[in-house]
């Protein structure tokens, strides 16, 4: 199976670095995704949600609130001025890590049905865990 390297890396350091099947990232001119041999590329991220597809299937989530992502064919890595990666064992740790995402989210939109479109896909890939 095809996979490739993805690393979500702030200011404050890497918060992401897995081998993933596939992730869809919030491109400034809309929601994009990449697989594994993917051409070549640099592009502008706005605030919204990083949907990750992991080797078995499930998803996880990292909220940022703009950045660049720079793909290779191997390896995507995304710098991300601010981000909050949607993890956590117990339901308290998930809903903790939901209400960062979305106030982070919220602090850098200001078109209310984007901050609605990234409320509610952190929600629903985060509860699907």
């Amino acid at each position: 199976m095809d996979m490739m390297k993805l690393e979500v890396v702030t200011p404050l350091g890497l918060i992401f670095s897995k081998q993933i099947k596939q992730v869809t990232l919030p491109g400034s001119e809309g929601e994009f995704g990449i697989l594994p041999g993917h051409a070549s590329l640099v592009s502008l991220l706005k605030a919204g949600v990083i949907d990750i597809e992991l080797e078995d299937g499930r998803h996880e989530v990292v909220a940022i609130n703009w950045g660049h992502v720079k793909v290779d064919e191997s390896k995507v890595t995304v710098l991300a001025d601010g981000a909050v990666s949607v993890h956590g064992g117990s339901e308290s740790e998930i809903a903790s890590s939901i209400d960062a995402a979305k106030k982070l989210i919220e602090s850098m939109s200001d078109s209310e049905v984007a901050i609605a479109t990234a409320k509610a896909k952190i929600e629903s890939i985060a509860r699907k865990r």
